[in-house]
């Protein structure tokens, strides 16, 4: 299917790892322009030049989100390059360990900065060009604001506000023409994942058991099937879905647990 995305001019935050790189990469391969946003200078320019060098369009900005300047700046920039945005996609995020125990007033409201903030300030400053193009705006978030994890009270917090933000800008732009999704993120296999399973003393053990608990396939989600859902959600091809948390998860947050060894 031509999602029709060719020359697309579409801002990528965190595009450069894990799901990020993953959607900029399915992004690129459909034609788009892919602007590749992260705090890591050198980490955007490895993946745009890899890009470019199989003949595909990208560009880098070095921005740390969590700074608002710089999320004003980081759109300021592709403005001027391209003269348009044709879309964005809200990604950027760490898992962060501030708990209601462990956790602190500074470390919460740090997190939220690196979470949340930029998702709104990465809009709000996009948004003239976005109402000139009609551009979508898809966010990317987690399972934990449904389900809760535990020890992760702002990181929680953050998806929970970026579900929210999803339903409220979908209501506010109606008028513009512009759709707001979002794609829900429960277990997918990521550099970071695999990082964080070996930190464990029991790591293989472990993996075998939350993969046991994902009903489709008893395996996880791949970065490539959150930037499939992303790539359709920024094309035409979804042109009256807006709203909408879609969950690509093998069924792990909505199907019973039980099926998955059924």
């Amino acid at each position: 299917m031509d999602l029709q995305l060719k020359d697309k001019v579409v801002i990528v935050t965190g595009g450069a790892k894990g799901i990020g790189e993953g959607i900029s990469r399915v992004l690129a391969a459909e034609g788009a322009i892919v602007v590749v946003v992260g705090r890591n200078e050198a980490d955007n320019e490895l993946l745009v030049n890899a890009l470019t060098g199989e003949g595909k369009q990208a560009f880098p900005v070095a921005a740390e989100l969590s700074d608002p300047v710089a999320c004003e700046q980081a759109v300021k920039v592709v403005v001027a390059k391209y003269g348009r945005i044709d879309g964005l996609v809200n990604n950027a995020g760490v898992n962060d360990g501030v708990g209601l125990e462990s956790g602190d007033y500074a470390r919460f409201m740090e997190s939220l900065h690196k979470n949340l903030v930029h998702y709104y300030l990465m809009a709000h400053h996009a948004l003239p060009e976005l109402k000139k193009s009609k551009g979508p705006i898809v966010n990317i978030t987690s399972k934990t604001a449904e389900t809760g994890q535990g020890n992760t009270s702002a990181y929680a917090a953050g998806n929970g506000g970026r579900n929210a933000l999803t339903r409220e800008w979908a209501v506010e732009l109606l008028k513009y023409g512009i759709r707001v999704n979002a794609v829900v993120v429960a277990e997918c296999w990521t550099p970071q994942y695999a990082r964080w399973i070996h930190t464990l003393s029991n790591a293989e053990e472990m993996l075998k058991e939350i993969t046991a608990r994902i009903p489709l396939e008893n395996r996880m989600t791949t970065a490539v099937e959150i930037a499939n859902m992303t790539a359709f959600l920024l094309s035409e091809r979804s042109s009256h879905t807006t709203g909408q948390l879609i969950h690509v998860d093998g069924g792990y947050v909505h199907l019973d647990r039980a099926l998955a060894n059924a």
